[in-house]
């Protein structure tokens, strides 16, 4: 089979499309033909070598996260899954190195889910990584119906997900972002706030007691701790951007786990008409530099793609 693939860590430039063995599917587990998949930002980093020790350097890797495509293969004593099921899924990449940038990936049958009704298989992948990183981030923060949650980089692929789920959960949510995204981000329920220089002073000034948590999908820093009431929560994206926790506040960071049974719910609030899916672009495996390269300029609003 075809793969996207590195041997090496560095530019858009180490990447190849290379052939590799098809892989067999094994207890609990299923082979998907793959039909689209996303070009997350751990792809990137993992490319680029940026995961250091996670990553030691290894014979090839093949990236990618997310998945949408056709159930190919089943293995022994697998169920709840039949040769041709159109799926969307993700891959517990750091711990597997099964990548999705390839023709076909085995995951375990717990991590997938049946793909969403009536959508595209390249909009349907954008959904897993992104929309479970933004349903784990709002389990940590535990806010109660009616509270107020801010979040960073609301017009993001996290961010733009964590807005509709606090929505669907009865939070108030205040979304900062561009002046460009203002109209996106209301159109989600937010109370908008324009993106500035000094954020917390901006959320205080429609907050004067805080608010009572905060999502930093933008990763801008544990200086936003200061807009989270006492004994409020915090939940960064990444550790070198988690604040040590003071007053009171709870702060966690969030790492995606697959979770199929809550991409099941997921994906019925799409068909629900209640999570927005955003497809910026698709790119076949030959032009992955190429969606590298734009990835890596920023200000995209949706997701890249690649295709067999």
């Amino acid at each position: 089979m075809r793969v996207v693939s590195f041997t090496s860590f560095g530019d858009p430039g180490v990447l190849t499309v290379a052939e590799a063995p098809l892989p067999q599917p094994e207890e609990g587990q299923v082979r998907i033909r793959v039909e689209a998949a996303t070009l997350n930002p751990a792809d990137v980093a993992a490319r680029s070598g940026a995961f250091g020790p996670m990553l030691p350097a290894g014979p090839r890797y093949v990236p990618g996260w997310d998945v949408a495509g056709m159930v190919d293969a089943v293995g022994p004593a697998t169920s709840g899954f039949e040769l041709g099921d159109r799926v969307v899924g993700m891959s517990d990449w750091l711990a597997t190195k099964r990548g999705t940038h390839a023709e076909f990936v085995v995951l375990d049958a717990a991590a997938i889910a049946p793909a969403p009704a009536g959508i595209h298989p390249a909009e349907a992948a954008t959904l897993p990584v992104n929309a479970l990183t933004a349903d784990q981030a709002l389990d940590l923060l535990g806010l109660a119906e009616g509270q107020t949650l801010a979040v960073t980089g609301a017009a993001g692929a996290v961010g733009g997900y964590a807005v509709e789920l606090a929505r669907h959960r009865g939070l108030d949510v205040i979304g900062i972002g561009s002046a460009q995204d203002e109209t996106f981000i209301s159109g989600l329920g937010a109370a908008f706030l324009p993106r500035s220089d000094d954020p917390v002073h901006a959320l205080r000034a429609i907050a004067p007691e805080g608010v009572d948590g905060l999502l930093d999908a933008a990763v801008i820093g544990p200086q936003t701790l200061a807009a989270v009431r006492d004994g409020g929560a915090f939940v960064s994206m990444m550790p070198p951007a988690t604040p040590a926790a003071e007053r009171g506040i709870r702060v966690e960071t969030v790492f995606v786990r697959s979770d199929g049974a809550r991409l099941r719910d997921l994906v019925a609030l799409v068909e629900q008409g209640l999570l927005t899916l955003r497809l910026s672009r698709t790119f076949a495996f030959e032009q992955a530099a190429e969606a590298h390269e734009l990835f890596a300029k920023g200000g995209i609003r949706g997701r890249l793609i690649l295709v067999p």
